[in-house]
């Protein structure tokens, strides 16, 4: 159920948006869309192109995502599988290639979000990268080239 009253303007008509996506695309749900909006621009630091009480489009790092409020998925099979499980998106990592994993660390921290793992070298990936998990149990994987490994 959309919260988003009819008084304010999408940045663009849904259709329109929709039909302008291509390749490949992230949508993730979100309980507190305050929070997601919070996490995305405080500790990743992209820049938030919409957010109302329904959906944050994000961009950063030459791609752009979408989180929607838990409500619009009202009428959705996929809520009835999320909104029991303990933390969402398991086995997934939602990897942020070029974005500095010690600042993103220290501004996770900062801003009560849990450093799941680094931040530390990777040799094997050719990476320094950090696991962060955000309120929703996502997992953020900021990452930079390592020195010499470019």
């Amino acid at each position: 159920m959309k919260k988003r009253s009819d008084d304010v303007d999408p940045f663009m008509p849904p259709p329109e948006y929709g039909q302008s996506l291509g390749g490949l695309s992230l949508n993730l749900l979100s309980t507190d869309l305050s929070r997601a909006t919070q996490f995305h621009t405080d500790v990743l630091e992209v820049h938030v192109k919409y957010v109302d009480s329904d959906l944050l489009v994000a961009e950063g790092f030459g791609t752009s995502w979408m989180v929607h409020a838990d409500h619009t998925y009202d009428q959705h099979p996929l809520l009835g599988l999320v909104g029991t499980a303990p933390t969402r998106g398991v086995g997934m990592e939602i990897r942020v290639h070029g974005c500095d994993p010690d600042f993103v660390a220290e501004r996770a921290v900062a801003h009560g979000f849990e450093v799941f793992d680094g931040p530390r070298d990777q040799p094997d990936h050719g990476l320094r990268e950090v696991h962060i998990q955000d309120h929703d149990g996502y997992m953020w994987v900021a990452d930079v080239p390592l020195l010499g490994e470019e």
